[in-house]
């Protein structure tokens, strides 16, 4: 028996399904990026406002505990790996010692996007990795996936 439902309609049926389970983004959603450069932050924060997700801004990885116990709350860490003062590794391991920020999920950003650098954040502890530039089109879906708990590791 051959179908009678035509490939049109099958492709946006599963687009529709997919696009349905999507996870939704809590309200109160809370991202701090760690980024020295401030046209690299301007554009996460434009991508993460538009999707309805507040951001908090760190410069760098020095005193970012203590930046971070100043918020109510905090869902992920977007982590910068070349920061003035103390990389995001550095960064990334103070961040673990804290008992009240040890479990927020920390992804790499970085533009050094090869496999080593891939592979040695993932070593040292981090939770993703997106490599720059980003992909406006990408990045939603991204942080979508790495909110619901998923592990992102992409190289762009």
């Amino acid at each position: 028996m051959t179908s009678t439902v035509p490939n049109d309609t099958l492709k946006n049926s599963t687009s529709d399904q997919h696009a349905a389970h999507k996870p939704s983004i809590s309200k109160d959603c809370t991202v701090l990026v760690v980024e020295d450069n401030v046209s690299n932050f301007v554009l996460i924060a434009r991508m993460l406002g538009y999707m309805g997700i507040h951001c908090e801004w760190k410069t760098s990885g020095y005193e970012v505990v203590e930046f971070a116990d100043t918020l109510p709350h905090i869902d992920l860490v977007l982590m910068d790996i070349r920061l003035p003062y103390e990389d995001g590794y550095g960064a990334m391991r103070k961040i673990r010692t804290s008992e009240r920020l040890k479990d927020i999920p920390i992804v790499a950003v970085t533009a050094e996007a090869s496999v080593e650098q891939m592979n040695k954040a993932r070593a040292s502890g981090f939770d993703g990795f997106l490599g720059k530039p980003l992909d406006p089109d990408r990045f939603p879906d991204q942080i979508r996936r790495i909110l619901s708990g998923e592990a992102v590791w992409e190289m762009s």
